[in-house]
């Protein structure tokens, strides 16, 4: 079982600390074995550490880094505190070993702490974000994203952005269904805006329950595959394109066809995950002009090639005619 352990240092910022334990919580194998063991550790076992409004005593020690397969550092109150003795070495030995770590919102203070973010990318709170670049200019700090993937080292921004993270390591290491019943269980909206390109699929886009236009959106899902223009849509809707576009927006917070877009991408993840199909005949089922078309969409949307992203979260072999 994949262990995953969570660092509480002192003045641990509460929800930075219980939104790993609860994701990674969530997360069911196909046959209902939990995914994760998960491990709240401190520097010293059974010490107390204060979290704000109340104390809590961490089972394990720094000793248990060594035996974790993901570490994971919540922030703390006083991002600029210098570390506790043996902290730094604890956290550069695991990532000699292979460990991933990953930071949540000002944790990342802690990781770049070590060194070990030096010639990277990542980022943190956006309010922090400068504070951090001007304590480690060593690090590419982009306060405009919800996380950054180095690999085997991860950083997230404030809050919410812990539940993408998570949910995207859970993804790539158990898949999409894993993850999307974690995401249920996070109460996690299909999609969320940011620079950071989302992976986790749902089965239906986002709309507010009763939403007038839910049955539209239904319909859009359902032929996502044809050639569908905007006025298209609108006879559907019944209504004008000036109408259809300013509902549209106050009920989904995008456009029709942006809309329309990401749900031919959503469909293309999940052949991408779930078949052998070359990418020319993903392209045409999930409602592309052509491959060239599908592939740049794709790319802009996701962040990676239909290639990689197959690469990345399925692992197939030579695809099928």
């Amino acid at each position: 079982m994949h262990t995953v352990a969570v660092l509480a240092l002192d003045q641990v910022i509460p929800f930075d600390l219980s939104a790993p334990i609860d994701t990674f919580g969530w997360a069911r194998l196909p046959d209902g074995r939990p995914a994760y063991r998960t491990r709240v550790c401190s520097v010293t076992a059974g010490a107390e550490v204060s979290a704000g409004a109340f104390t809590l005593r961490a089972p394990y020690g720094l000793e248990a880094l060594a035996e974790a397969d993901t570490i994971v550092l919540p922030g703390v109150a006083d991002p600029s505190a210098p570390l506790p003795p043996g902290v730094a070495e604890a956290l550069r030995a695991a990532a000699a070993n292979g460990t991933r770590i990953a930071s949540i919102c000002v944790g990342a203070f802690i990781l770049a702490a070590t060194g070990l973010l030096d010639g990277l990318r990542a980022t943190t709170h956006w309010v922090a974000a400068g504070e951090l670049a001007a304590r480690h200019p060593e690090v590419t700090v982009d306060p405009n994203v919800l996380y950054v993937d180095n690999g085997r080292l991860l950083t997230s921004a404030g809050a919410a952005a812990a539940l993408d993270m998570c949910l995207h390591m859970i993804r790539k290491d158990h898949g999409s269904a894993v993850a999307a019943h974690a995401a249920r269980l996070s109460v996690m909206p299909l999609e969320r805006e940011g620079g950071q390109a989302q992976f986790i699929v749902h089965a239906q886009p986002p709309a507010p329950a009763g939403a007038t236009m839910e049955p539209l959106l239904e319909w859009l899902e359902e032929n996502a595959d044809r050639e569908l223009t905007l006025e298209d849509i609108a006879v559907r809707a019944g209504m004008s394109t000036r109408t259809l576009n300013r509902r549209f927006r106050e009920q989904t917070g995008t456009t029709p066809l942006q809309w329309l877009h990401r749900a031919r991408v959503r469909r293309a993840q999940y052949l991408l995950e779930t078949t052998t199909y070359p990418v020319e005949r993903i392209a045409a089922q999930a409602g592309f002009g052509s491959p060239t078309t599908f592939r740049d969409r794709f790319k802009r949307v996701v962040g990676t090639s239909p290639h990689a992203y197959r690469r990345a979260f399925r692992g197939l072999e030579e695809p099928v005619s």
